[in-house]
């Protein structure tokens, strides 16, 4: 496919190109390092800065990728991809990371990336939560949410459960008991595999299984599995919908309050050139797109048939389906769930999708699966077949078997079961790269579509001796508006086409020989329709403007015949064009 570069395939590359492992978790001090190597290896093409300190003081990155020599990055139309901003989905910064390296090595072979790249800029965040994925990397790992900033409360616990590594294997598993009581069996199909006791069932061996942690002041009764003494969200941070801790749990004390979140909601309002963005997460294996706290009844109509075409070529060109986050991917029927879609979306009109990566089922040959439904309910057959993926396809290593264990605090017990943060949250070492590579042809064609401004031509026309006509028309040649979204219109948080002219100055002052009669130094014009059709052919009837795509603006100057003057035009998400004009 054209603009796509195979797993393990680079191009154009350098020899000081960092060529990275894909099948690995970089710690930040690594990631650091990397991402400092691309920039230095092809300083024309990437650039990394911080965009702010984590709760820890860790630099959030960003990776700035254009052709330099084709203009500052403000100056295009751009397109935003994050990762990470979960703890232990580190394939979320992989997938950021591989669309790097696939931009790096297509340019000046791949005619895609290489129009991509002089024509918009492309911002890679690839872990917006360094101190969360930190923790999950460590020798000893623990698997939060998200920031490692204690929430609601700073004590620390002093009684029940905490969830952590207890063995130091570098994995935290599941714990099983005999307990008469317990709510869970082994399978008579695999005696490995944990299945619920039937209703009324009695006489056989029965368990407890509890999260591996560790207790404090254990009574030898009760077990209360403490919830994250870090328990805040950041993806329920965001501005937008944002909710109070009784509405929505780990939302903070207010919005944007966590530095995370704030950096990257200062970015992207300090950046109008951004249209659209990707969120990266794990897992599920699905594209969602918006709207998340309404129906699709209640959405633009021409908002969601946009969504509506991007996704189904995301599904086309990743494997993966798309579906709504309204209708068919709530954790409770009751419930909604905000975070970063419904602020880049429904607050600022950008398009915007969250990308769950990686499916396990469906790995496993589960199909049809309903989604978050599924931990609620499903068949055992479903646990069999993931028990049998794990066997042959990653070494029994995803489920590990049940072996004892002396614990501190509740003596003789089994650890074993799903290693999350390895096969579940994340697929295992060598799937993924084919995981990241399904994204970035996608993300190309997105970020194509995006508005772009181009100059047309300049006119100068000589109405007396000293007085002249000027004319700047300007085109959107991109596939979306200037606008990006019917949302973005009725948010007011974009404006039409602004056009400028710029008479000379003589030491900072305005030269006075050169007036202007007509028109004004600034003003805003119309917004911009791109080159998607708004109709199909067959219900073509002429009842529409044939070049919305294009705009004009004027000024009449009085000024000495050779007078030259800059004009300049510019949309919020369709970049800057700049001219200069002589008066003859």
């Amino acid at each position: 496919m054209v603009g796509t570069l195979q797993p393990g395939t680079f191009m154009t590359l350098t020899a000081s190109t960092p060529v990275p492992r894909f099948d690995t978790f970089y710690r930040h001090d690594a990631l650091t390092q990397l991402l400092a190597d691309y920039a230095a290896a092809h300083p024309e093409l990437v650039s990394v800065v911080s965009i702010g300190k984590s709760h820890e003081g860790r630099d959030i990155w960003v990776a700035v990728v254009t052709q330099a020599a084709t203009g500052i990055d403000t100056d295009k139309p751009a397109f935003w991809a994050d990762g990470n901003i979960h703890a232990a989905e580190l394939t979320a910064s992989t997938a950021c990371l591989y669309y790097l390296h696939q931009l790096i090595a297509g340019y000046g072979v791949d005619p895609q990336i290489t129009q991509l790249l002089d024509t918009r800029v492309v911002y890679l965040c690839p872990r917006l939560n360094p101190d969360g994925a930190e923790l999950a990397l460590a020798d000893r790992p623990r698997h939060i949410r998200s920031s490692t900033r204690r929430y609601p409360y700073e004590e620390a616990a002093v009684d029940g459960l905490t969830v952590e590594d207890v063995d130091g294997d570098g994995r935290v598993l599941m714990m099983r008991i005999p307990d008469p009581h317990g709510t869970y069996k082994c399978s008579e199909v695999d005696p490995r595999m944990m299945v619920a006791r039937e209703p009324g069932e009695f006489g056989g061996t029965y368990y407890r299984v509890i999260p591996e942690g560790t207790l404090q002041h254990y009574d030898g009764l009760t077990v209360n599995v403490n919830p994250d003494a870090e328990g805040l969200d950041l993806n329920r941070n965001f501005p937008s919908q944002w909710r109070q801790e009784f509405e929505q749990l780990g939302a903070g004390p207010y919005p944007t309050s966590e530095p995370e979140v704030r950096a990257m909601v200062d970015f992207i309002t300090g950046h109008p050139n951004i249209g659209a963005v990707i969120s990266f997460h794990t897992h599920s294996g699905v594209i969602l797109r918006p709207m998340g706290t309404h129906s699709d009844d209640d959405m633009i109509p021409e908002d969601l048939w946009s969504f509506k075409r991007f996704s189904a070529l995301g599904t086309k060109l990743t494997g993966y389906p798309a579906v709504s986050a309204w209708h068919e991917f709530k954790y409770h029927p009751k419930e909604i769930i905000t975070g970063t879609q419904d602020w880049a979306y429904e607050h600022l009109g950008m398009l915007f999708w969250t990308v769950e990566i990686w499916s396990p089922n469906a790995e496993a040959g589960i199909t049809g699966y309903p989604w978050v439904d599924w931990y609620r309910e499903h068949p055992a057959a479903d646990d069999l077949k993931l028990l049998k993926w794990s066997d042959e396809q990653c070494g029994g290593q995803a489920y590990a078997a049940w072996r004892p264990f002396h614990h501190p605090q509740l003596g003789a017990i089994e650890l074993g079961g799903w290693d999350h943060q390895n096969y579940w949250r994340n697929p295992p070492p060598h799937l993924r790269e084919r995981e990241a590579a399904r994204f970035p042809s996608w993300m190309t064609q997105i970020a194509l579509s995006l508005p772009r401004l181009e100059l047309l031509r300049t006119e100068v026309r000589a109405l007396g001796p000293d007085t002249w006509r000027v004319r700047l028309a300007v085109a959107n040649s991109g596939w979306l508006p200037s606008y990006i979204s019917k949302r973005a219109l009725e948010r007011k948080v974009v404006r039409g086409v602004v056009f400028e002219i710029h008479l000379p100055r003589i030491n900072g002052i305005e030269d006075p020989a050169v007036t202007l009669v007509s028109g004004k130094l600034r003003f805003e014009g119309t917004q911009l329709e791109g080159h998607a059709p708004r109709q199909s052919l067959l219900g073509h009837h002429g009842a529409h403007n044939a070049t919305a795509d294009r705009a004009v603006g004027e000024w009449v100057v009085r000024a000495p015949q050779g007078t030259r003057l800059a004009v300049s035009a510019r949309a919020d998400r369709a970049g800057v064009v700049r001219a200069e004009v002589s008066l003859d």
